[in-house]
């Protein structure tokens, strides 16, 4: 485990993570990022309202990605039974 520093919004945090300064580093810009568009979507909401909102923007976001990630799953399954089916019909012959 690494400590690794970062800042969201004005404050800073000491993170304990397995991933590398890097990476950890992305997420936090990405945290700062969508808490920055709900602030400027809407003013004068507390810290707080801005934090429950961004953290509901990012679950969105992982849960579009989860539903887009089963779907593509779903259609490369679809095509190796299709193939396996067509390269059986072509052995049997």
């Amino acid at each position: 485990m690494e400590q690794i520093r970062v800042k969201i919004r004005n404050h800073e945090y000491l993170i304990l993570s397995e991933d590398d300064q890097g990476h950890v580093n992305e997420i936090a810009e990405y945290v700062n990022k969508k808490l920055k568009e709900v602030e400027e979507s809407e003013e004068g909401l507390s810290e707080k309202k801005v934090a429950i909102l961004g953290a509901l923007n990012i679950a969105s976001d992982y849960f579009r990605v989860l539903k887009e990630r089963d779907e593509i799953l779903n259609k490369i399954r679809q095509r190796t039974k299709t193939l396996i089916y067509n390269i059986d019909s072509v052995i049997n012959e």
